[in-house]
C-alpha cells in the first residue's frame, strides 16, 4: 500500500479513470448448455455474454439429487475452486455447478474488473438456469472469498420476483468483507490514488510473505495454471475493495440461513473485520472457525472437514457441525481478535 501511495502521488498530474467492463449489447433470455454426457458447458447471461460452467454430478445421475449448490469463486481464481469439493459433494448426492465470473478464468476480458452490478446479475442468471434444470430441488449458494461478497450482495438485493428468492441458504468460506470503514484509511487512500492515476499498472503478491494455504502442492499447481490471474491491475484491486466494503455494509440486511466458515490461519481477510461483519448478521447465521484452516479452506489439507460441514448444514440447518468447529457470534476468536 505504501507503493500505491507513492505511485498515486507521483501520478496526480495524469489523472485517469478505473476501467470497468462494458456490458454486452444484446438482451437475451439466460440459457444453459451442456454437451451430452459432458460436465462442462456455458451459460449465456442476459446481456449476451457467455460464461464457462462446470457441473459435478452424483454417480447415479438418473436419481433425484438431495440438493444443488451454485459455487461462486474468489478473486483471480476461476471455477476450478470447487474441484475437488464438488466431487466430494457429488458423492453425497449433491450436484454442484460452478462458473467463471466475468473478468476471470476463461470468461470475457480476464483481468478487467466487471463491476459489482454485473457480477450480481450474472449470478442471478446462473441461479435461474440451474433452477430450471432442477425444479423442486433445494438450491444453495456457496461463496468463496470474493465470491462470498458477491453472494451476500446478491441476497441483499433479492426480491420476490428474483430467481435468488429460490435460494434456500448460503454457505461462505473466508468471505471477503475487508473494505470500506473496516480498512485502514491510509490503505484506502493509497489505493484510490493509484486507481485514479495508474489504473493499468499491474501488481503481484510476491514478496509479501503471505501463505494462503498449507496445501503447498496445490499452490504450486495454481502457479502453473494459465487461468489463474497472477498480475493484477490496480483498478481491479480497487473494484474488489469497493465490493468488499459493500459486502461489509450489507450484513445487517441479509436474511435467510447462512453458514460462515473461517480459517484461524487466514492471512488474507483479517479477523477484526470478519468479527465486525459476523456480529451484524441475523440470528439464522451459524459460524465455524477451523484452528488448522487457512484462507483457501476448500483446498487446504484439511478441506474435507469443511466440505463435510457444508453438506451436514445443507441436510439440517440446526444439526451440530461434524467438525465441532462451531463458535458463538459474540466470541468468534475468543480473546484474540487479531487485526
Amino acid at each position: 500500500m505504501r507503493t500505491f501511495l507513492l505511485i498515486g502521488l507521483l501520478g496526480l498530474a495524469a489523472c485517469a479513470t478505473p476501467l470497468v467492463q462494458a456490458p454486452g449489447q444484446q438482451k437475451v433470455t439466460p440459457s444453459l448448455s451442456l454437451g451430452a454426457g459432458s460436465d462442462r458447458g456455458a451459460v449465456q447471461v442476459s446481456d449476451g455474454a457467455t460464461l464457462p460452467i462446470r457441473v459435478w454430478r452424483p454417480a447415479d445421475d438418473d436419481g433425484q439429487p438431495s440438493a444443488v449448490i451454485v459455487g461462486v469463486h474468489g478473486f483471480n481464481d476461476y471455477l476450478n475452486t470447487f474441484q475437488p469439493a464438488g466431487s466430494w459433494w457429488a458423492a453425497q448426492g449433491i450436484i454442484t455447478y460452478a462458473f467463471d465470473l466475468r473478468g476471470f478464468g476463461a470468461a470475457p476480458e480476464p483481468g478487467i474488473w466487471p463491476g459489482q452490478e454485473r457480477l450480481i446479475e450474472d449470478l442471478n442468471n446462473v441461479v435461474t438456469v440451474v433452477h430450471q434444470r432442477h425444479p423442486g430441488v433445494p438450491l444453495f449458494l456457496h461463496g468463496n472469498s470474493m465470491g462470498g461478497a458477491v453472494v451476500l450482495l446478491a441476497l441483499l438485493g433479492q426480491t420476490p420476483e428474483s430467481s435468488l428468492a429460490l435460494v434456500r441458504g448460503a454457505s461462505l468460506t473466508a468471505p471477503a468483507v475487508w473494505g470500506g470503514a473496516a480498512m485502514n484509511p491510509i490503505y484506502r487512500l493509497s489505493l484510490w490514488l493509484a486507481a485514479h492515476t495508474v489504473p493499468a499498472r499491474r501488481v503481484t503478491g510476491r514478496g509479501l510473505g503471505i501463505l494462503p494455504s498449507d496445501n503447498i502442492e496445490m499452490l504450486r499447481a495454481l502457479g502453473r495454471d494459465p487461468l489463474i490471474i497472477k498480475e493484477t491491475r490496480i483498478d481491479a484491486l480497487y473494484g474488489l475493495v469497493r465490493l468488499m466494503g459493500a459486502a461489509q455494509r450489507s450484513a445487517e440486511g441479509v436474511r435467510g440461513p447462512l453458514l460462515v466458515l473461517y480459517g484461524a490461519g487466514d492471512a488474507i481477510i483479517p479477523r477484526r473485520p470478519t468479527a465486525t461483519f459476523a456480529a451484524k448478521l441475523s440470528a439464522q447465521t451459524r459460524f465455524a472457525v477451523y484452528p488448522s484452516g487457512y484462507h483457501m479452506l476448500l483446498r487446504d489439507l484439511q478441506a474435507e472437514v469443511v466440505w463435510r460441514d457444508v453438506a451436514a448444514w445443507i441436510d439440517d440447518f440446526d444439526a451440530p457441525l461434524p467438525s465441532g468447529a462451531e463458535v458463538p457470534r459474540s466470541n468468534l476468536f475468543g480473546d484474540d481478535p487479531k487485526s
